[in-house]
């Protein structure tokens, strides 16, 4: 279908909300209107309303046609800054992905909006909290496969990795020689994180917690291959055929950037085989076994990726978690949630040093 985004300048019907207050507990984070909807679109009905937080977003219909709008602050995304994600979404697209169409993108002030055509398939975890596990060993499976399919066709794209902004999940700081020198030159690109960063004893931090990991990493790093990877697969990114079970579309390409393909697999396990938002923290193991045996049915690990996936499965949320404090410290003005952020940064890390993340460390080592 053609679409025809109106142009740049016209009256906007987006709400009026102070800087500062676009946070996570989001009153400050309003829902898509029927009015801006019908400003950015023309004639269009809202079908749906996304309850995360850190996203405004709808399905609506218009002429016969689903269509996926998001809006951000201008702050967390600018139209260069959706250039780099669209163009990634349009090659795994011509590289037969299930991912959705890109329609548009378009500014209206201080907000910047995508339009999406929506993408094929059931939300069977639209109301399930992100990061919640599978409901099934079958989606765990069928997941692994899908990334896996995913990492097939984004083989090529060889953009550079994004430039800096808010809550995208980059790899440098520990696929580098010096992870402190890396987190330097990361914070000099970042000013806003720099200033709360120095509230926090990082470099102790970085020094007790995460280079021990690192330290086993880094044999492995330089047989990486780069490559752009989504780096928010959780199931309530994944849009499902229900009779068979697979995944039938992929969402949410937000955080991704250039990493690697075993960043990507490590992204993907951090996020659906611990229960995190659980006290306790169970690990699901046969979901885990399930998720790998998928990934490896498509596209079998090198030794190298094979070896690296333990080590550098503690690190991953790192440079995620760094983003997120940027974020909320910088747009959002929210300092529990940058606090938070931080404890991410660090707990994430050094839980995978205690008996439930050594245990899942374990077993991946066994199996791979």
């Amino acid at each position: 279908m053609s679409l025809e985004v109106r142009g740049v300048g016209e009256p906007s019907g987006a709400p009026e909300v102070p800087r500062g207050i676009l946070d996570a507990d989001a009153p400050g984070r309003p829902s898509l209107t029927e009015a801006e909807v019908h400003d950015l679109l023309g004639p269009a009905r809202v079908l749906w309303r996304s309850p995360r937080p850190l996203s405004a977003a709808a399905v609506v219909e218009q002429g016969g046609h689903r269509l996926f709008v998001k809006r951000h602050h201008s702050d967390v995304r600018t139209p260069q800054g959706l250039a780099e994600e669209h163009a990634f979404l349009r090659h795994l697209r011509e590289h037969g992905a299930p991912v959705a169409e890109v329609l548009g993108a378009v500014t209206r002030g201080e907000w910047v909006y995508e339009v999406h055509a929506a993408g094929t398939g059931t939300d069977l975890y639209r109301d399930a909290l992100s990061w919640s596990p599978f409901g099934s060993e079958k989606h765990a499976r069928a997941a692994g496969a899908a990334l896996a399919q995913l990492h097939l066709a984004a083989e090529g794209f060889a953009a550079p990795r994004r430039r800096p902004q808010h809550l995208v999940a980059s790899f440098t700081v520990f696929a580098a020689v010096d992870p402190e020198a890396a987190l330097e030159a990361y914070l000099r690109q970042r000013p806003g994180l720099a200033r709360t960063l120095a509230h926090h004893p990082w470099r102790e931090d970085l020094r007790e917690v995460h280079l021990p990991f690192y330290e086993e990493l880094l044999p492995y790093l330089v047989r990486l291959e780069p490559l752009w990877t989504h780096n928010d697969w959780h199931a309530s990114n994944l849009l499902w055929d229900e009779p068979t079970g697979t995944v039938s579309a992929v969402l949410d390409f937000g955080l991704s950037d250039r990493t690697t393909a075993v960043h990507d697999l490590a992204t993907a396990i951090q996020r659906n085989t611990v229960h995190w938002s659980d006290p306790a923290r169970p690990v699901r193991l046969d979901d885990l076994d399930a998720l790998l045996d998928g990934y490896q049915e498509q596209r079998p690990l090198s030794a190298a990726e094979s070896a690296a996936l333990p080590a550098l499965l503690p690190l991953v949320h790192a440079e995620s978690a760094l983003s997120e404090m940027g974020y909320f410290h910088g747009v959002t003005g929210s300092a529990a949630d940058t606090a938070l952020a931080y404890d991410r940064f660090v707990g994430h890390t050094r839980w995978f040093g205690g008996e439930d993340g050594t245990r899942l460390l374990n077993r991946i080592r066994t199996r791979l």
